[in-house]
């Protein structure tokens, strides 16, 4: 049964049921080329459920029985592969333009909306530990609360931290033995002070406060314009005057919100109104 879902591929048909599903529940727009996608993350799933086809487990999912699965379902569709330092010309802007600049007293609040298993977070919080003067919050948020729940242990394999700058792996990672053994965890100060939680953002967000910086990265590109610019919306509303936007390289707000000028290429800074 499960070698045969393996090889299976949701009709058309099939795959525009869950595009609509997936659109509905958390705004994010599943293009076609995303069939192979969706099929590799949820043919399992069927074996595991003794279902016959995508139709029939689609079925399942909608139904009060198969609610606990509709979750899992969402989360394995919204995991996504990330690394420490990714981009790292936003963490050296960071680093060497916006913390210098901070008035002194004032608490720099930084905002990860789409923090996955923590390699952005930590990222922030190593470079924040190092570097700036001020007191310091970072909030972070996905929508998927296995991967959240991930990202609050803070073990990840050797192979996945290898963009960790020598200094900060020595001084915030520690090396597994034992059982642990080919892994590293984030020290206990650094997990400690990140603040982990479950945030849809085609929702209304709840009250986080004002935030300086907002991490964004990414994540625009799965939705269509219109929830796109309903996002900016509610991202705007969370940041102080002059507040700072990163999002992805492979992305851009042109055309889409008018809340935000850019400074460089994927940082953006809050246009007051």
């Amino acid at each position: 049964m499960a070698n045969e879902i393996s090889h299976a591929m949701p009709s058309d048909k099939e795959f525009q049921l869950f595009q609509q599903l997936i659109e509905s529940k958390l705004g994010i727009f599943l293009p076609p080329q995303k069939k192979a996608l969706l099929s590799n993350r949820l043919w399992k799933r069927l074996a595991a459920c003794n279902m016959k086809g995508f139709e029939e487990y689609y079925r399942y999912i909608q139904s009060p029985q198969g609610k606990g699965e509709l979750s899992l379902a969402l989360e394995l569709i919204t995991t996504n592969e990330t690394y420490f330092f990714r981009e790292q010309k936003h963490f050296d802007y960071l680093r060497d333009d916006i913390l210098p600049k901070l008035k002194p007293g004032n608490n720099f609040r930084v905002w990860s909306a789409a923090a996955s298993t923590g390699e952005e977070p930590y990222s922030i919080a190593m470079l924040l530990a190092d570097r700036c003067q001020n007191t310091w919050e970072l909030l972070c948020s996905d929508v998927n609360r296995k991967v959240i729940e991930q990202a609050k242990v803070g073990i990840y394999p050797e192979m996945r931290i290898k963009n960790i700058p020598p200094e900060y792996l020595r001084r915030f990672c520690r090396k597994g033995v034992g059982p642990q053994e080919g892994n590293a965890r984030v020290i206990a100060d650094l997990r400690q002070a990140v603040q982990f939680f479950t945030l849809n953002l085609h929702e209304d967000f709840p009250d986080l406060g004002k935030f300086d910086l907002v991490f964004l990265r990414n994540v625009l590109i799965y939705f269509e314009n219109e929830n796109k610019t309903k996002i900016l919306e509610r991202i705007a509303a969370t940041l102080k005057p002059d507040g700072i936007l990163f999002v992805g390289h492979s992305e851009s707000l042109h055309g889409i919100s008018d809340r935000f000028s850019q400074l460089r290429p994927a940082v953006y800074k809050l246009t007051q109104r």
